[in-house]
C-alpha cells in the first residue's frame, strides 16, 4: 500500500508509527521551538509561492472538466482555489500562519490545583492529544491550517485530501516538510510530524489503527463522516451536515432581518455554516417576508416555499425560477447553493421543535427584537452555536479569534462547534509526593485536606507543570 515517499515512508502503518513518534517529541518541544517552525512554514510557504501556484492550478484543469461531465459538485470546485481571483486568499493563508504563532500555548497550563494533603499536590494540566488523523474534501488551505494548529498545540497529523487537490496537496506537504526539515538538530518539531496520504484505499486501513491514532476528524459530506464513524475505534470529532436555519420571529425587525438572512445565505453558500433553512413566524409572514424575499432575489437566491409563505411570495411578481413550491425533503437538505427552504411556523415552540428535529446541531439564528424570546431561544435549541440577530456564517474558528480552526464539531464531547487549539489538547493529572499511599488515609486515619489552589500561583511555583 504506497502512500507516502516524502519522507521515504511506504505503508500507512509505517506512517502512523512515524506519527506516533514525531507526537512523542512534539509533546516535549519547547514554545520557542514551535515558533520557529511556524516562522520557517510562512517563509517557505512564501518561497514555494509560484509552485504552488502551478500545481492548484493543475487541480483547477482538471476539477473543470470533471465538473463539466457532472462528476464534481459547483461547491467542491469553488473551495479548491488556493489564490482566489486576486491572491488574497493565499496571503491570507500566510497571515494565518502568524496569527496561530500569536496565539497563547494550549499546553501546559494548570486548570486545577488541589493540595490533597501536606507534601501531596494535585494538578490538572493540559496536553496534547497525540496523533490527528484529518480526512477533508477540496479546500487545499487545509493542509496549512490544520498542520500550524497541530504543531502549535503539539500534536502530531495525519493529512488525507481529495484526490480533486491532489497535486495542491502534495505540493504544500513538500513545501512543510522543507520548512520543518530546515529546524535545528533537536528543536522536538521533526518533518514526520506532518504526513500526508493520497488515496481512498488508506483511509480503510488507517481507521484501523487506534493503537497509533488517537483522534479522527473527518470534513466532508454526511455520508462519509458516518462511514468514519461507523468504521473506527479511533474516537471521531466532527460534524456530518450543516443544515443551519434562520427564524424570523414576529417581533423581528425588517432591517435586521434582511442583513441576516442575505448573508446568511449569499455570503458563502457552500460553506458549511450558511443558512439553508428559513423560519417564518406567520405574523411575520406579510410585514417582514416579503423584504427578505426580495433581497434574496436579487442576489439569484431561489426560494421553496411552503403553501402559506408561497402563497403571499407568489403576488410579489418573483423573478422567473426563482419562487418554487417545496417539497418536505427540502427542509432536510443542505443545498450548498443559491437555495433556500422556507416554511411558516404558527408559534416560537414551533419554531424550536422544527430545529431540533431537522437540524444538524451546527449552527442556528433567531431575528427578534424580543429578548426573552431570543434568550429561551439560545437555551431550547440543541446546536453547537446559537445566535441572536447575528449571520449564522460568522460560526468560524478564525471569526470567533481562535487564529483558525480544525473544523467544526457538533459532538457533545470534548469540543463543540469551531475548534481551535483548545480542542486539540486533552489533560493529565500530575501529583507531587513525598511517599504518601492510598492506605494511610480513610476512617479513623488521616483525612484528605482536599484545599484549592491558584493555578497560576502553583505554576510559578513549579515551573516544571507545564
Amino acid at each position: 500500500m504506497t502512500v507516502n515517499g516524502a519522507n521515504g515512508i511506504d505503508t500507512t502503518l509505517e506512517i502512523a508509527r512515524a506519527a506516533r513518534g514525531a507526537s512523542l517529541e512534539l509533546q516535549a518541544a519547547s514554545l520557542e521551538s514551535k515558533s520557529l517552525a511556524l516562522h520557517r512554514i510562512a517563509e517557505q510557504l512564501l518561497k514555494d509561492k509560484e509552485t504552488l501556484r502551478q500545481a492548484n492550478q493543475r487541480d483547477l484543469d482538471e476539477a473543470r472538466a470533471r465538473k463539466d461531465k457532472g462528476e464534481l459538485s459547483e461547491a467542491l470546485f469553488k473551495r479548491l482555489d488556493l489564490f482566489g481571483p486576486d491572491g488574497s486568499k493565499f496571503e491570507t493563508l500566510l497571515e494565518g500562519v502568524k496569527d496561530v504563532d500569536k496565539l497563547a500555548d494550549p499546553t501546559g497550563q494548570v486548570t486545577y490545583a488541589c493540595k490533597l494533603d501536606d507534601g501531596l499536590d494535585l494538578y490538572r494540566v493540559t496536553c496534547p492529544v497525540g496523533v490527528l488523523l484529518i480526512i477533508f474534501e477540496s479546500r487545499p488551505e487545509v493542509v496549512v491550517q490544520i498542520s500550524t494548529l497541530a504543531i502549535k498545540s503539539g500534536n502530531a497529523v495525519i493529512l488525507k485530501g481529495g484526490r480533486e487537490a491532489a497535486h495542491s496537496n502534495a505540493a504544500l506537504h513538500a513545501s512543510l516538510t522543507t520548512a520543518l526539515s530546515s529546524l535545528p538538530a533537536g528543536s522536538g518539531v521533526p518533518p514526520q510530524a506532518i504526513q500526508l496520504v493520497s488515496t481512498r484505499d488508506e483511509i480503510a486501513a488507517l481507521l484501523k489503527l487506534d493503537e497509533y491514532i488517537d483522534l479522527a476528524i473527518p470534513r466532508g459530506s454526511n455520508e462519509f463522516v458516518r462511514y468514519v464513524k461507523d468504521n473506527t475505534r479511533i474516537p471521531v470529532l466532527g460534524h456530518a451536515d450543516g443544515l443551519c436555519s434562520i427564524y424570523l420571529d414576529e417581533s423581528a425587525d425588517t432591517a435586521k432581518a434582511v442583513s441576516v438572512v442575505v448573508d446568511g445565505k449569499t455570503n458563502y453558500p457552500a460553506a458549511c455554516n450558511a443558512a439553508e433553512t428559513l423560519l417564518v413566524h406567520e405574523n411575520a409572514l406579510s410585514t417582514v417576508l416579503p423584504e427578505v424575499a426580495r433581497a434574496l432575489w436579487e442576489k439569484r437566491v431561489q426560494l421553496r416555499c411552503d403553501t402559506p409563505s408561497h402563497g403571499l411570495l407568489s403576488q410579489l411578481n418573483p423573478p422567473s425560477g426563482l419562487l418554487r413550491e417545496a417539497t418536505p425533503e427540502d427542509f432536510r437538505t443542505e443545498f450548498l447553493e443559491l437555495v433556500m427552504a422556507v416554511r411558516t411556523v404558527p408559534s416560537f415552540a414551533d419554531a424550536i421543535s422544527h430545529i431540533n428535529t431537522h437540524g444538524s446541531h451546527h449552527t442556528e439564528c433567531i431575528v427578534t427584537e424580543n429578548q426573552k424570546q431570543a434568550e429561551e431561544f439560545m437555551r431550547k435549541v440543541d446546536a453547537a452555536g446559537v445566535y441572536w440577530n447575528a449571520s449564522t456564517r460568522l460560526a468560524d474558528g478564525f471569526r470567533y479569534g481562535f487564529g483558525a480552526e480544525i473544523g467544526v464539531s457538533t459532538n457533545k464531547t470534548h469540543a463543540r462547534g469551531p475548534v481551535g487549539l483548545e480542542g486539540l489538547v486533552i489533560y493529565k493529572y500530575k501529583v507531587y509526593g513525598s511517599g504518601q499511599g492510598a492506605g494511610m488515609y480513610g476512617p479513623s486515619k488521616k483525612k484528605f485536606l482536599h484545599e484549592v489552589l491558584d493555578g497560576r500561583e502553583e505554576l510559578q511555583r513549579r515551573p516544571g507543570l507545564a
